[in-house]
């Protein structure tokens, strides 16, 4: 099987880091500029991360692997936008449809055109409105309801990874510091 999306990282200045538990591999992918195409050596590095997902050796990547693909070149879409994607390209969207690069690549040039929408701001502002005295500050619990049930949820484990040793001794986090890790990881 290809890499696990928990096992990619990201290593500022450098790229990513995947890793199978045996091996590891650090890409360094440098995305273009919005308003140009990719250059032959962007390419070449784009379809050697492809390959690596391709774990039938035909040249072609599971529809549900897309995503993982497309993070692990550095973009980052959300799920919504990754299967908008795959509407748009694939005319048949099963489990076991299958993509091929020069039908990924498109997708890739989509998502990495779009300008990076969310900053430290954006989340602190709209974490504020549960700041109830005004203070910085956000009860873990609310915290751990908002990541679960709103917007694409995360798992109670997966927010346990993110919320572990971050709350103060009142069961609160600061709000300002956490969305700057989040972001930094």
């Amino acid at each position: 099987p290809g890499p696990s999306l928990s096992q990619v990282r990201s290593l500022p200045g450098v790229g990513r880091l995947l890793t199978d538990g045996r091996t590891s591999v650090t890409l360094k992918v440098k995305m273009p500029a919005k308003d140009q195409g990719f250059t032959e050596d962007q390419v070449e590095d784009f379809k050697e991360v492809f390959q690596l997902f391709d774990t039938k050796g035909d040249g072609l990547i599971q529809v549900s692997q897309v995503g993982e693909v497309l993070r692990a070149l550095g973009t980052n879409p959300t799920e919504g936008e990754v299967k908008k994607l795959v509407q748009s390209t694939c005319s048949v969207d099963g489990p076991d449809t299958r993509v091929t690069f020069e039908m990924f690549l498109p997708m890739l040039q989509d998502v990495s055109s779009k300008p990076i929408r969310d900053t430290v701001d954006d989340f602190v502002e709209g974490l504020k409105h549960f700041d109830k005295e005004g203070n910085g500050l956000i009860s873990a619990v609310e915290l751990r309801h908002l990541l679960t049930g709103l917007g694409e949820k995360m798992t109670e484990e997966e927010v346990e990874l993110l919320i572990h040793g971050k709350e103060d001794s009142q069961g609160n986090i600061n709000y300002e510091d956490f969305v700057k890790m989040v972001l930094a990881q």
